[in-house]
């Protein structure tokens, strides 16, 4: 354990792990560990899609022409296709764009100028309002809030979810609006909400008649190994609770088929499809139904949309192996770092000792390796530890991976070497 080193142990750590360092910066690596964007192997597992749906075949089983306007709920295909993963009835979807990203900043949009059902006046009236925001949480979220100045409020996530104590506390103000989710493999942890999580978010008392979950779904079928993790259903949970209208639900294609031209759902009660489709009917005569009717020819139904994730699987899995492998190998039993190994999901969450998140970045920019900032799974930016930090393996390819995973762990350990040191003479001063 670092913290126990005696001074010239805890100093000739620092020395071998700054030769360590050394040598792999010598090597002159550029290796690129910041954004989880899928490979091109995974990208090119859906390569067949962009020949469909084929020359002629654009009619959908209603017998509309997917090349017009109009359709603005989504074809029903589409829509039956994703009900079951997102746990509501086909009629209870609306497919958008490729991006549920941008779902989601409508919706927070809309809730400002508009309310959403059980609003008594348009959030943006309100004297001040506040948004739950688990924490390390997706740092695309908080942008969203940021831009618009609702106030952030982080909460500690548990590894089943956020801290439903202090969630339960704060939501009596009738200032907070809602809550990020995140629920199943969540950015960056990979933790899955438990039942009891899911449950108190369902039912909790809240002073704001018209709060909302924020669940995006976004990794509901991205598993990496055979154990396919199942969390609540929470629209189900929600209308047993009788509060049927509490959650909006997200989720998109977009690492499933093709990035840039996926598919994104909204998914919720039918007060709630209701109220974004006469919001979303503003916006445009109908979405992209040629891309719909690709992506029902493509999967077909259920079964192939598993099959198709488990090529994702296959793909992704050596990846997080080889970081997590690396942490072990160099951060195992010095008590400097812990984390999850993820079973399924986008990113490895490391939490270092506190103070250590920044100088890990900056040695690794000096190594060679981009790494996402610190700081940037907290809202505003500002991790109130500097000590988590967010790797994303799935982009580079799995000998990359394993070579920057080596180097992250060697700046990782320097870091925190250097941090315990730094702690141990400012104590002396």
């Amino acid at each position: 354990m670092i913290a126990d080193l005696s001074p010239a142990d805890l100093d000739a750590f620092i020395a071998r792990a700054r030769a360590d360092f050394d040598a792999f910066k010598a090597r002159g690596l550029k290796l690129d560990m910041t954004r989880g964007k899928p490979s091109p192997e995974q990208l090119d597992f859906s390569e067949g899609m962009l020949a469909l749906p084929g020359n002629r075949d654009h009619t959908t089983d209603a017998g509309e022409d997917a090349r017009n306007y109009g359709g603005l709920q989504g074809i029903l295909e589409v829509r039956k296709l994703f009900a079951g993963p997102l746990g509501v009835k086909p009629e209870n979807v609306v497919v958008g764009g490729n991006a549920s990203l941008a779902m989601m900043h409508d919706v927070i949009v809309w809730a400002l100028l508009k309310g959403v059902p059980g609003s008594e006046r348009p959030w943006g009236k309100e004297s001040e309002i506040a948004f739950i925001c688990p924490a390390p949480g997706y740092d695309r979220h908080f942008a969203i809030l940021e831009e618009y100045g609702i106030r952030m409020i982080p909460v500690r996530l548990t590894g089943e979810g956020p801290d439903m104590d202090e969630v339960e506390r704060l939501v009596r103000d009738p200032a907070v609006k809602g809550i990020w989710c995140v629920p199943k493999y969540s950015n960056p942890t990979a933790e899955c909400y438990s039942d009891e999580t899911i449950r108190r978010l369902a039912k909790m008392e809240t002073g704001a008649p018209d709060f909302r979950l924020f669940w995006d779904n976004a990794y509901v079928l991205h598993h990496l190994t055979e154990n396919r993790r199942e969390i609540l259903n929470i629209v189900e949970e929600c209308a047993a609770a009788g509060n049927p209208d509490r959650a909006f639900v997200f989720a998109s294609t977009s690492k499933m088929t093709l990035a840039g031209a996926g598919l994104a759902f909204f998914a919720s009660s039918d007060a709630n499809v209701k109220w974004q489709m006469a919001r979303a009917s503003k916006q445009t005569i109908g979405p992209d139904k040629l891309n719909q009717l690709r992506h029902v020819r493509f999967l077909k139904d259920e079964a192939g949309l598993v099959a198709h994730m488990d090529k994702h699987r296959i793909s992704l899995a050596p990846k997080f192996k080889a970081v997590t492998d690396a942490l072990q190998a160099r951060l195992g039993d010095t008590g400097a770092a812990t984390w999850i190994v993820p079973e399924g999901g986008y990113f490895v969450s490391v939490d270092l000792l506190p103070g250590a998140a920044s100088r890990t970045v900056a040695l690794a920019k000096e190594a060679g390796l981009a790494l996402t900032p610190a700081g940037a799974t907290w809202p505003y930016g500002k991790d109130p530890e500097d000590s988590n930090l967010r790797l994303a393996p799935s982009f580079p390819t799995l000998a990359d991976v394993k070579t920057a995973a080596e180097g992250i762990a060697i700046c990782m350990a320097l870091a925190c070497a250097e941090v315990e040191k730094a702690k141990r003479l400012e104590k002396a001063a």
